[in-house]
């Protein structure tokens, strides 16, 4: 198991999605697609856009957030607890304020659209990036980057048991 695992939410844009497995080879972090897709997210597919990183990161695909969810519980019951951390800029929490665990799933919504209220009720925490009031929101990779960033940070910390700087 990766320490930490990117999930996408029926990604929309195939640059942003590429952007974001790209990240997750870099930094060893895993990925989730979580359909459908509003493009082809086939290994042959990423390989013709010039993903070359696909060999460095391990991609789950799921068909929907349902089959998504199983593989959770599945997972689970295995005695593989993965806290779902779903980033939105309708939450609350600030990513800086969480306390990440080896293991969590950090989600992101579809760049047209976000998270459905399905997706929400699922989450373990809902956690925002702050930003200032006139902006909108983030390009999803780049809010990826940043809580991935984050969460790596901690988890090494914890791994190395060296306290937590604030």
């Amino acid at each position: 198991m990766t320490p930490l695992t990117l999930a996408l939410y029926q990604p929309d844009i195939p640059q942003n999605a590429g952007t974001m497995l790209r990240t997750c080879a870099c930094l060893g972090v895993g990925a989730a697609i979580i359909g459908p897709a509003g493009f082809p997210t086939g290994d042959r597919d990423f390989r013709r856009a010039g993903m070359d990183y696909l060999d460095h990161v391990t991609i789950d695909r799921h068909a929907s957030f349902a089959a998504f969810e199983e593989w959770r519980r599945a997972r689970a019951a295995a005695g593989e607890t993965r806290r779902l951390l779903l980033l939105s800029t309708r939450a609350e929490a600030s990513y800086l304020d969480c306390a990440y665990q080896a293991g969590d799933i950090l989600l992101v919504g579809r760049e047209s659209a976000g998270a459905p209220q399905e997706v929400f009720a699922a989450a373990d925490l809902t956690l925002r990036i702050p930003m200032r009031a006139e902006a909108r929101s983030l390009n999803v990779a780049a809010a990826a980057a940043m809580a991935m960033g984050e969460a790596l940070r901690q988890i090494a910390q914890i791994a190395t048991c060296a306290p937590a700087q604030k």
